[in-house]
C-alpha cells in the first residue's frame, strides 16, 4: 500500500514537472464551478458544456485577427483527432461578433478538418470566465469543472501536454 502512494505521488509531480516546461498553463488546486456556460453554434443554437458532462471539454477563445490564435489552431485541430484522447470535445469559440463567412475563410485558410466554429454573441462567456486575451483555452473536467487553463498560444501537438491531458481523465 505504502508503494502505491508513493508511486502515484512520484507520478502526479512528474506529470506537473514536465509541464512546467508550458510557461502559459495554470493548473488549479482549487477546481472552478460555472453556471449556464452558453455559447452558440453556426445556425445560432445555444449550446450547454453541462450537455458534455462526462466529456473531458476543451475550450478555446480566439479572433480572426490574432496571430497567435492562427499558429495553434492547426495542431488544436489535430489534438482533436488524437486516437489517444477519444474522450476529449474541443470548441474553438470565436469572440468576436464576426460572421460565418469569415469564420469559414479563417478555418479554411488553416486547413481546419476536425474543428467546428462556434461563437461568443454576445460576449458573455468571456466576460463569466473572465478572460483577459486571446488566445485563452480554458479546460474542464468530466465533471464541468475548470481544472487548468492556457492563457496565451501552446503547440496542441507538445507530447508532454498530450500525455498530461489523457492522464488527467
Amino acid at each position: 500500500m505504502r508503494f502505491l502512494i508513493l508511486f502515484i505521488f512520484l507520478i502526479t509531480n512528474v506529470a506537473a514537472n514536465e509541464l512546467s516546461e508550458i510557461k502559459n498553463i495554470v493548473i488549479h488546486k482549487d477546481l472552478k464551478t460555472y453556471d449556464n456556460l452558453i455559447f452558440l453554434d453556426k445556425k445560432d443554437q445555444k449550446i450547454n458544456i453541462k450537455d458534455f458532462n462526462g466529456s473531458l471539454v476543451l475550450m478555446n477563445f480566439w479572433a480572426t485577427w490574432c496571430e497567435p490564435c492562427k499558429e495553434e489552431m492547426p495542431s488544436l485541430d489535430r489534438l482533436q483527432n488524437d486516437p489517444k484522447l477519444n474522450n476529449l470535445k474541443i470548441f474553438v469559440i470565436n469572440i468576436e461578433k464576426e460572421n460565418l463567412k469569415k469564420v469559414n475563410k479563417f478555418l479554411q485558410e488553416l486547413n481546419i478538418k476536425n474543428l467546428e466554429p462556434y461563437f461568443d454573441n454576445p460576449i458573455t462567456l468571456a466576460k463569466k470566465l473572465s478572460l483577459r486575451g486571446v488566445p485563452t483555452t480554458v479546460l474542464f473536467n468530466t465533471e464541468g469543472k475548470e481544472f487548468a487553463r492556457i492563457m496565451g498560444s501552446i503547440d496542441f501537438d507538445d507530447l508532454k501536454f498530450i500525455e498530461w491531458l489523457k492522464n488527467y481523465n
